[in-house]
């Protein structure tokens, strides 16, 4: 079996194009184009050079002593928060801000929830001198106020989305209709692994520089390239994707995301697609998603902006029906104590996205000579006012 895309855009049973009409010319530009891009020399040569002195890679592999004293067992953190802009995203938007520039294109438009995405898009965009647009659920961008004031800084024209329930799912169907009016000069930066193909694919490996470096970085610090067990939170999955890329043949390590419960996965407010979710097609692609009997997307919920999202990329849909990989969920309460711990313990405050993947470590048993890889996919600060909120600092 094998874990990655196939040429029809395929993992499995999910994944595909399933793109009306108005879309289908941008589609294939990219179908037929990215790989030979991403491929080519000179791509390889920039994108190599900006993540090392631009983005500031390779990221630590950080032990996490007290952590592990804990725990009982060895923990790594792989530090995707010490990226420019605070997060795994800009791996990414690096690698599409040189796409769309081979591509020709001179606009640029993106959908963030966190503002995570945004950001870096808005970041990319001032590094190239491109236009960027972002569109953000009008909900997002209240609890993310510190990340829309920075995109606006850097040049970027931020849109309040006010459809739905004002979130990542709304502001993503805006991009699309977007990008459906303005095929000819603007590029879409898909923030996660999810879409039409070919964005699954591409994101996941821009991301994939994750398990790359994890794989030598481990090798070097315990002699063993493979770790026990790899954690990641899931909410599209781009930082799961990245982190599982360069494992996924390795069946010895096992693979868990971690998706956002909200306020329990047997309440309404949840957004964990694949306990709770059935296949169906949403943003272009067949995955699992949330839904109810007539096929109608319903409303998730996490206090995470990342993670509050009704589906998942193609990719953790086939990992999680083949059985490759293993996914968990963490409720917000026990995202905020894991992240307390964290702060607490080592001195770093970690994005709410990631302290999911840090919850889990509870629901696990963890044995004294194991290694487990947390991938901490963002830092705190977008997210203080919700911890001070929360703790009553």
């Amino acid at each position: 079996m094998t874990y990655q895309v196939d040429k029809k855009g395929y993992y499995g049973e999910f994944g595909g194009a399933w793109i009306p009409e108005m879309m289908y010319a941008n589609i294939e530009e990219l179908k037929v184009k990215y790989l030979g891009i991403i491929h080519s020399y000179t791509f390889q040569n920039e994108f190599t050079q900006l993540l090392k002195d631009y983005v500031g890679r390779p990221s630590p592999l950080y032990y996490a002593t007290r952590l592990s004293e804990h725990y009982g067992s060895h923990i790594y953190l792989k530090r995707e928060d010490l990226n420019h802009t605070g997060s795994h995203k800009l791996n990414n938007t690096i690698g599409q801000i040189l796409m769309a520039q081979k591509l020709g294109k001179t606009r640029i438009i993106a959908e963030t929830g966190a503002g995570q995405h945004g950001l870096a898009t808005a970041t990319v965009c001032a590094l190239k001198g491109l236009k960027c647009v972002v569109y953000m659920g009008a909900l997002d961008v209240g609890r993310q106020a510190p990340n829309v004031k920075k995109m606006k800084m850097l040049g970027a024209e931020v849109i309040p989305v006010h459809s739905g329930n004002k979130t990542l799912k709304d502001a993503t169907n805006e991009a699309m209709r977007d990008w459906i009016n303005n095929p000819v000069d603007t590029h879409y930066i898909i923030g996660s692994v999810v879409g039409p193909h070919p964005y699954p694919d591409m994101v996941a490996i821009f991301q994939s520089v994750i398990s790359k470096e994890m794989k030598s970085q481990l090798k070097a610090q315990t002699s063993n390239e493979l770790p026990t067990r790899i954690l990641a939170c899931v909410g599209g999955g781009s930082n799961a994707a990245g982190a599982f890329y360069h494992y996924l043949d390795d069946q010895a390590v096992e693979l868990i995301g971690v998706e956002a419960a909200g306020k329990g996965i047997d309440t309404h407010e949840t957004a964990a697609t694949l306990t709770v979710g059935s296949p169906g097609v949403l943003h272009a692609s067949k995955t699992m998603l949330m839904q109810n009997a007539d096929g109608q997307i319903t409303e998730p919920y996490s206090i995470s902006a990342g993670l509050d999202y009704p589906g998942i990329g193609p990719m953790h849909a086939h990992l999680f029906k083949s059985g490759r990989a293993k996914y968990l969920s963490a409720t917000d309460e026990e995202v905020l104590q894991a992240a307390l711990l964290l702060t607490q313990k080592e001195g770093i405050i970690p994005a709410l996205e990631s302290a999911h993947a840090l919850a889990a470590l509870n629901q696990l048993t963890l044995l004294p000579e194991e290694t487990t890889v947390v991938n901490l996919s963002g830092r705190g600060d977008k997210d203080m006012q919700t911890y001070l909120d929360h703790f009553g600092y």
